[in-house]
């Protein structure tokens, strides 16, 4: 059974920092490219980074590629994301996403306001 477990969402001060990890199961996690996406109060889900299998590789989007930063332990099957210097607009709920396979955990809270 496929499961992708978030966990380190919260709530922080603007200026404040967190650090989602997604443990994964299931599948075998080093032969895969992840992501994370988030879904602000409101709006679509939209995507925030992504790397490749290896973790060589990344992607984030230009509101966050400064600030926040993707990377995996493939020992350990999990996703990280560092997020430093958060603002109220980083508000969402995040999702760890297997691209390839479309597999979604369950998302967890980041609340950033003071």
């Amino acid at each position: 059974q496929v499961q992708l477990v978030e966990s380190g969402g919260g709530s922080v001060q603007p200026g404040g920092s967190l650090t989602l990890s997604c443990v994964a199961s299931g599948f075998a996690f080093s032969n895969h490219a992840m992501s994370w996406y988030r879904q602000p109060p409101g709006k679509e889900r939209e995507l925030v980074c992504t790397l490749n299998k290896n973790g060589e590789s990344t992607y984030c989007t230009d509101i966050v590629k400064d600030r926040f930063t993707i990377s995996r332990n493939n020992n350990k099957s999990t996703l990280y994301l560092q997020m430093n210097s958060l603002k109220p607009e980083d508000t969402a709920v995040y999702y760890c996403n297997n691209p390839g396979r479309n597999y979604w955990g369950r998302g967890i809270q980041v609340t950033v306001s003071s």
